[in-house]
């Protein structure tokens, strides 16, 4: 799949291209069969853009784990990526959100029955497409799935939850957001015919970046970024409690905690230098860009297993990309 003759990023470009192609042939063919609105709607959610990290992951693990044939795995890398937006569907009804990746919401468009809807409709076909390899893969995916779910309830129950620790944010990022990197990965492994041993490692390279690309996000939202589609303090605003503010709350004390606490129950923009302030007084920053590096050096340590090859440096790339997102 990897084009020796191209840098990295020239080289994963290629492939994302390709994932694209694959997924417009994919909905052009259900619309053609009388999927009609639902479908459309979908793809105009698919197909808005993205980074398109899970497929790209699921094709690379694949070919460092000796998979020959990109078409063995690219229903697999097609099938995260559908589950990955019927989760974006759901999580914008849920945040009220007006925009993803610049265009207009489903529920925004179509109203919240038929954005319900439209995800269910991404879901099962997603594992449409996982439901042809061994059941093995097929169970993987299946648990991914269901601790997105469990994972999701824990998030709803520690909104604007100041008592929410460390290990509560980390439940919610395994099953959320790293989850369905490990499982990918993993899936991918087995499926160019590794060993149960050899694609968990690939399983847990994709765990740990997964958490590191959810701590980069968590900054980037504080941060302000517009590459992230949405305003700065956009989590902060819905009551997520990221990372950098449960670790800012832990060390804050007296009147300066009291502070804090009041700032994210009853935050608006306007107190958003404030609560700054309070998060660089107790280094929160720093202590997530800490974990970050700490994250995406054990994800590069799970790949020394394997020998060196051009989808092993594409790999790396990538671990690089999210290390310089919030640079």
């Amino acid at each position: 799949m990897a084009n020796i003759g191209l840098e990295a990023s020239d080289q994963l470009e290629v492939m994302r291209l390709h994932v694209d192609a694959a997924l417009e042939a994919l909905v052009e063919d259900e619309i053609e069969q009388g999927a009609g609105q639902v479908a459309e709607l979908c793809a105009s959610m698919l197909l808005a853009g993205g980074k398109r990290l899970r497929p790209l992951l699921i094709l690379l693990a694949h070919e460092i784990a000796g998979g020959q044939d990109t078409e063995e795995v690219m229903p697999l890398a097609l099938a995260f990526e559908m589950i990955h937006t019927a989760t974006l569907v759901h999580d914008d009804i849920n945040d009220e959100a007006g925009l993803r990746r610049g265009v207009e919401t489903i529920h925004t468009r179509a109203g919240l029955a038929k954005a319900v809807i439209a995800g269910d409709w991404l879901f099962v076909q997603g594992f449409g497409l996982g439901g042809r390899y061994d059941e093995h893969i097929v169970r993987l995916m299946a648990k991914c799935c269901a601790d997105i779910a469990v994972a999701e309830f824990h998030q709803l129950d520690h909104v604007l939850n100041l008592a929410t620790s460390p290990e509560d944010y980390l439940a919610i990022v395994r099953g959320k957001t790293a989850g369905p990197f490990a499982a990918g990965c993993q899936a991918a492994g087995l499926v160019a015919g590794l060993s149960d041993e050899q694609a968990a490692g690939l399983g847990r390279f994709g765990m740990e970046l997964g958490i590191a690309f959810q701590l980069v996000d968590d900054l980037l939202d504080l941060r302000g970024d517009e590459r992230m589609g949405k305003p700065r303090g956009a989590d902060v605003l819905e009551g997520k409690m990221t990372l950098p503010l449960i670790h800012a709350l832990t060390l804050s004390h007296g009147k300066e905690r009291q502070r804090l606490a009041t700032l994210i129950e009853s935050f608006s923009d306007e107190h958003f230098d404030e609560l700054m302030q309070l998060l660089d007084r107790s280094d929160s920053l720093s202590y997530a860009e800490i974990l970050v590096k700490t994250h995406l050096e054990r994800a590069v340590l799970e790949l020394d297993a394997f020998p060196e090859s051009q989808a092993k440096s594409l790999m790396l790339h990538i671990t690089g990309y999210v290390m310089a997102r919030h640079t």
